[in-house]
């Protein structure tokens, strides 16, 4: 079993610009942005489509984009932007839905 402080180190590498890095956090972290995202979609309104799974991985592509490497100074940092990232995109999508709703 990998520890947090693997995940940890792992951050680091993703902010040297390692492009594998990214690949082996996924599954360190995976459970607790999926159960982060499931509370995040449980307090949305009746009617949202997105599923969690697709909310976590919206999520971390924008968390560890290669092109706009973000500095991490823990992992709770990392989960803190994560659960910002969510929140962004589920304000995104309501948005969305109601200009498509407005036409």
């Amino acid at each position: 079993m990998t520890s947090m402080a693997d995940a940890t180190q792992i951050l680091s590498q993703i902010e040297s610009g390692d492009p594998s890095a990214a690949e082996r956090l996924l599954p360190l972290v995976y459970d607790e942005l999926r159960s982060l995202a499931a509370a995040k979609l449980a307090h949305e309104k009746p009617g949202q489509t997105l599923q969690a799974t697709a909310l976590v991985h919206e999520a971390y592509l924008r968390l560890v984009d290669v092109e706009h490497v973000q500095q991490w100074n823990s992992r709770g940092h990392f989960f803190a932007a994560a659960a910002e990232a969510m929140r962004r995109i589920l304000v995104e999508k309501a948005r969305s839905k109601k200009s498509l709703n407005l036409t």
